[in-house]
């Protein structure tokens, strides 16, 4: 597969709990709850969102991204439930390249149990054989352990520190830089029930 036809159909993943699916726009009330939460956009550097209309704009904003070949979205689900609790995306996409950066982010309600890292296998594995991606980028916050340990233990490599690279609520952040290539990744070593 190649990238013209990842952008002309996203498709959707099951694992053994969740089901990945493309973002809609009916998503934005799901997302608000995520989005709205200081404790959770405070792990990017981010403010939270303060009305709904905000979160609506946000997914108009992304699905146009998708039209524009800047960004792919999925949207994670309870098998047993239809309510987006998470997201994970590829964006800064380099088709010349065949690089793009990960981003993922996840409802308060649901960390630490194994969510992220369970949605994060097929999306990864898609990225390199579905997209024909080479290097698959993440660049979390240094302080932001969870994420950290995450991207370790999916076997992302830490390849540098920007160090005091974003100015977020009166000071400044330390950027860590993780690469995964396609030859070093292995989903079975990948954590997932």
């Amino acid at each position: 597969m190649t990238l013209d036809e990842a952008f002309a159909k996203v498709p959707t993943f099951t694992t053994g709990r969740l089901v990945l699916r493309p973002m809609e726009p009916g998503d934005a009330e799901a997302i608000f709850e995520i989005k709205g939460d200081p404790g959770v956009t405070e792990c990017y550097a981010a403010e939270p969102h303060a009305t709904r209309d905000q979160t609506r704009k946000w997914v108009e904003d992304r699905l146009d991204g998708y039209r524009e070949r800047k960004s792919i979205w999925w949207m994670y689900t309870l098998k047993e439930q239809s309510r987006v609790i998470g997201s994970c995306c590829y964006w800064h996409i380099d088709e010349e390249s065949r690089c793009a950066e990960i981003g993922y982010e996840l409802n308060r309600a649901y960390w630490h149990q194994g969510i992220s890292s369970e949605a994060l296998v097929p999306i990864l594995e898609y990225g390199f054989d579905g997209m024909g991606l080479n290097r698959i980028e993440a660049c979390p916050f240094a302080e932001n352990a969870s994420s950290n340990r995450l991207l370790q233990n999916l076997g992302f490599k830490l390849e540098g520190t920007l160090r005091q690279r974003v100015w977020f609520r009166g000071r400044f952040l330390d950027q860590h830089y993780y690469g995964l290539l396609k030859g070093e990744f292995k989903p079975l070593r990948a954590a997932s029930p």
